[in-house]
């Protein structure tokens, strides 16, 4: 009589139904491997929040279970939130020298560099977290080198999790991605596809890095007279490369500008992933000593961060970098769903100063559009699909090719983070939640910041702020001196002379009416005075500004 053999759980922890903070938890019995540990941007109304990682609960819960990270790719989306989730879950990290390469320099700024395992692998090769979970990599292709995709064997099955992929047979570094091996494991069987969905609503292919580099070249031979300032993201290495390589041929010097620029490319010219020529790189102060044609500066910035290189270029912040009229400024990018407000400012900022602006045009993708997707699920034709990585509309999107390719919709799961997807050889189905929300991260607080006080800052940003100073007498509670009233952000007191007279009255009336009704306590004649001051302000104007009483007693 055959043992029944468990299901395994896999529990994505962020990364659906938005773009970034990818981590997903696969269980089997006493066993958690994790993949990928990565933040996402702010959105517009989280006011002074720094970035975003995940809540991983759940493995705080489980961590005597938990085996280690296996990293896909050196991404912040897929690396970012790691020193901060080791802190709490030390255990080994997995990833190829590059990856590995670019998590120690955050290990390092966290100081828990020496406390973290590290492992550096390649693709080929397998690793065995444990007696029921085995991972194996898979060479692929993205838009920073040694990207991996997973082939996780457990005793349910084989899972395939692309990772962030495209297929690119002419990769600017390293080898094009391994078809042949997706083609194996299909052949094998596999029991559940998770394939990156990004661009799951383009039709056709993702152009090959390599073009990026003739759209340079371009540029650079157009540009004979004025400097040229390029900024990508700081991770996207073989763009970097491609930049350099452009700048040799015309023979322009580089300036690498930007703190996680200079940390990547330092990394990866240590690692020898990105290769400079002897004498090429000048710092920003040795710019003078070059007429600006002999000039091209690398910077960070792309998605118009505001303490970025390039946006405090574009609003003349910058120490030590300004826009001089006819640079040529190229963003090697797109921008991430949610930051095209801010990337359009940093735009128009640059073409007031003079600089001529290119978008759009020295970029591709380095996501599978539909295409190579197919090409994908054909190879490994799964019993069981997950799409992974995007918003909703790309997994739905991603769901639908999939059922075009012959799968049944049933066997087709579009998860939410915090769903528990039970999956074996018969069945596969969702069978619960786990806890699951976005830890804020603004400074050195991490998790400090929740929706009160976001809303707090919202409603300041809104309707500004109105302090109101009143001193009474300890033993009587008569008022000895004040209301007095100090606004911030709600209207100019000079201009609003009357209203603030008014408003003092209405105070001054709130204190008579806690004497007449013997309130003495501080939280409730507070409470009073916010709310007539409250009502008498939006009568007056249709504003609610945040109002702060303080009580002094002498």
């Amino acid at each position: 009589m055959s043992v029944k053999k468990s299901k395994l759980k896999i529990i994505p922890l962020g990364g659906l139904e938005q773009i970034g903070m990818n981590i997903t938890a696969f269980e089997y019995e006493d066993d958690i491997v994790v993949v990928d540990c990565g933040i996402a941007f702010p959105e517009d109304e989280m006011l002074g929040i720094d970035l975003v990682i995940p809540d991983v609960t759940y493995l705080k819960r489980n961590a005597a279970k938990v085996r280690g990270f296996m990293l896909t790719h050196g991404h912040e989306d897929h690396i970012g939130a790691l020193p901060y989730v080791l802190k709490e879950i030390n255990v080994p990290v997995y990833g190829t020298r590059l990856t590995i390469g670019l998590v120690e320099n955050k290990l390092k700024e966290h100081n828990i560099l020496k406390s973290t395992t590290r492992n550096c692998v390649s693709p080929g090769d397998t690793i065995e977290f444990s007696k029921n979970i085995k991972i194996e990599c898979i060479g692929t292709n993205h838009s920073i080198s040694d990207a991996l995709a997973l082939a996780i064997h457990t005793p349910a099955g084989i899972v395939v999790h692309s990772g962030d992929f495209k297929i690119d047979y002419t990769p600017i570094h390293g080898k094009p991605i391994d078809l042949q091996k997706f083609a194996e494991l299909g052949k094998k069987g596999v029991l559940l596809l998770m394939a990156d969905s990004t661009n799951a609503e383009r039709k056709g292919y993702t152009m090959s890095e390599s073009s990026v580099g003739k759209a340079f070249d371009e540029i650079f031979s157009e540009t004979l007279e004025n400097r040229i300032i390029v900024t990508t993201f700081a991770s996207n290495v073989d763009r970097v490369q491609q930049i350099v390589n452009s700048a040799e041929k015309f023979n322009r010097k580089v300036v690498i500008e930007g703190r996680s620029m200079v940390n990547v490319c330092t990394t990866a010219m240590e690692l020898g992933y990105l290769k400079v020529p002897d004498g090429m790189m000048i710092g920003a102060d040795e710019m003078i000593n070059h007429d600006p044609s002999q000039i091209v500066i690398i910077t960070t910035g792309s998605q118009g961060e505001p303490m970025a290189a390039l946006s405090r270029i574009a609003s003349s912040t910058h120490r030590k970098i300004q826009i001089q009229k006819g640079d040529k400024v190229i963003l090697s990018s797109k921008a991430i769903p949610g930051n095209e407000k801010t990337v359009s400012r940093v735009i128009n900022d640059l073409f007031r100063k003079g600089a001529d602006v290119i978008f759009d045009y020295a970029h591709v993708s380095g996501h599978a559009c539909q295409e190579e997707l197919k090409i994908l699920h054909k190879l490994v034709s799964p019993k069981f699909f997950i799409p992974v990585h995007g918003e909703y509309r790309h997994l739905k999107k991603h769901a639908e090719l999939a059922e075009h390719m012959g799968m049944k919709n049933e066997d087709i799961f579009i998860l939410s983070s915090g769903d528990v997807l039970e999956v074996d050889e018969d069945s596969a189905a969702v069978t619960g939640r786990v806890p699951v929300s976005q830890i804020l991260v603004d400074g050195l607080g991490v998790g400090d910041v929740g929706n009160i006080v976001l809303r707090d800052r919202q409603k300041l940003s809104q309707e500004g702020l109105i302090i109101v100073v009143i001193t009474l007498k300890k033993t009587t509670g008569e008022v000895l001196a004040g209301p007095d009233i100090v606004s911030r952000g709600f209207v100019y007191v000079r201009e609003s002379g009357d209203l603030m007279v008014e408003a003092k009255e209405v105070v001054k009336g709130a204190l008579n009416n806690c004497t007449k009704r013997n309130i003495n306590d501080w939280s409730k004649i507070k409470n009073v005075v916010k709310e007539e001051l409250n009502e008498f302000l939006w009568q007056q104007i249709k504003r609610s500004p945040m109002i702060l009483p303080i009580i002094m007693e002498v």
